[in-house]
């Protein structure tokens, strides 16, 4: 049975390794060393932060003002270097949200329901990544999906007045919800 054992000097000793030939009966019987290059030293955290602090001194030069002057009487003209922020508007998205957030009253209770609603979506993921994981379980509701999904297209789909049907059912569900304006 071959052992092996690593010790704090980063030396394999092999038991089963043959004696080395050497005319010392000392170093007949002791077992064979193989002796390990050394890893090089971790990278030191200094240098990283050196490289970062240099990258932010150079984007703080890129928001530098500065300013040109002519001869003396004359206006100074004046160049300015554009920035990231000054040259990238928001999406209309973007500002839309940031209306609609505007006039909303209780942003306390939509907070709120943001928040509930994201711990659903957690748990819900949760707990079918768990149904997910026993036996027979997912593909069973995989033929049940496609069994269903093949009776909602014959049932609504297929011929013209179900799917005329279906559509207005979909828009007097639409007004429902955001009401009739």
């Amino acid at each position: 049975m071959a052992s092996f054992s690593v010790s704090s000097s980063s030396t394999i000793i092999d038991a089963r390794a043959p004696p080395s030939r050497q005319p010392s009966s000392a170093s007949a019987s002791s077992p064979s060393c193989i002796s390990l290059p050394t890893l090089p030293p971790p990278p030191i955290q200094s240098q990283n932060r050196a490289a970062k602090a240099t990258a932010y001194c150079r984007k703080i030069v890129r928001n530098v003002v500065t300013r040109a002057t002519t001869e003396v009487g004359e206006a100074p003209a004046t160049t300015t270097t554009t920035t990231d922020a000054d040259s990238t508007e928001l999406p209309e998205i973007v500002k839309t949200a940031q209306q609609a957030w505007e006039k909303v009253e209780d942003k306390y209770a939509i907070g709120s329901l943001a928040l509930a609603g994201s711990v659903a979506l957690w748990g819900s993921a949760g707990m079918i990544s768990a149904i997910d994981r026993l036996p027979l379980v997912p593909g069973v509701f995989e033929l049940v999906g496609i069994g269903y999904t093949g009776w909602f297209t014959y049932k609504n789909l297929i011929f013209k007045p179900d799917r005329e049907a279906l559509f207005q059912k979909v828009k007097n569900t639409y007004k429902d919800i955001l009401g009739s304006s």
